[in-house]
Parts: structure tokens; sequence; C-alpha cells
């Protein structure tokens, strides 16, 4: 049975390294924000925004314990899940926890492309984002790194360098 939670900043790759991971093992794959805004038929944008953070995150942790009881899959957490409630233990519990450890100047580049599908990184300039990206990796990091593993997910720029984060993520989950 394979279950296999992927953490880290958004724009970390967590939904790229994700189905291709799932594709190749052949499980399922559940994108977490995406798994909510089905449930609610809301974007996450509109709950934030309806809720509150608080009111969000309650939906988010029930939602991950739900997809925390699937079986061979591999869950392709939001940004913030890891920081909020016990989370990160409830994971760690489940499964293979992976924190997808990328450098801030890369989520900038990364982000910066994204920038506008983002509502809380759209009304940024570069200098904004820079430092916004820094502070919540500087706030974050002590939550992503209570994952089993911490994988360098830099470089995932075209078609064999994913394949080749894929297999160096194989090997380093021994899958």
């Amino acid at each position: 049975m394979i279950r296999i939670f992927l953490t880290g900043y958004m724009g970390a790759g967590k939904t790229t390294l994700g189905k291709t991971l799932a594709k190749e093992l052949n499980v399922s794959f559940v994108d977490l924000d995406w798994c909510i805004e089905e449930r609610y038929h809301k974007s996450v944008g509109e709950l934030f925004a309806e809720k509150g953070e608080e009111g969000f995150r309650q939906v988010e942790r029930k939602m991950l314990r739900e997809v925390g009881e699937y079986e061979n899959v591999i869950v392709s957490t939001g940004g913030g899940t890891p920081c909020f409630f016990d989370n990160m233990e409830y994971m760690n519990s489940r499964g293979k926890t992976v924190y997808l450890d990328v450098h801030p100047d890369v989520l900038f580049r990364r982000l910066r492309v994204a920038q506008h599908q983002r509502p809380i990184l759209r009304d940024k300039n570069e200098e904004e984002l820079k430092r916004f990206i820094a502070e919540a990796l500087e706030k974050r990091s002590c939550f992503y790194t209570q994952a089993a593993y911490r994988f360098d997910a830099h470089e995932l720029e075209d078609r064999s360098q994913i394949r080749e984060s894929i297999r160096r993520l194989r090997e380093l989950l021994e899958i």
C-alpha cells in the first residue's frame, strides 16, 4: 500500500511531481485544494474570503483526514496544510511525508509567472513578492521540516528534469 503526502510552499512542484509519480506507480493522485473546491463548489480563494483563514483551515483539516484514509494514493497538500492543527503529525502517522524543498529564488521565478492565478500574490510587485515568499518560507519551515523526507525540487523545468526528479524521489522513498 502506498500513501505519500507531498508538502511544501506553493510553486514547489507538489502537483507536477505528484501527478507524474502517481501515473508511474499506477496509483491515484489527489490534490487537496482541488478536493476542497470540488466538495464545496467554490475556489480556495472564495472559501478563504467567506470563512476566513480559521474556517478554511478547518475545512482543509477535515478533507485531509478524509483523503488520508485512501490507499494507493499520492496527495498534494496545500502549501499551508502542514502548518495548522496537528496536520503534520497526522500525515506522518498515515504515510510517507515529503517536503519539497525549493530555494526562495526558484519559487519566485515559478510564482511570478503564475502570479495572477493566485489571489494572495496578485497585487505584489517583484520586490514584495520576493520578500513575501522568503518570509513565508521562514515561518513555515519548522512545519515543513517535520516531514519524514526532504527532497530537493529545484529542477522541474522540463520533462527530462521531471523524469530525473521522479527517479531520485523513488530512490529516496525506496519505491
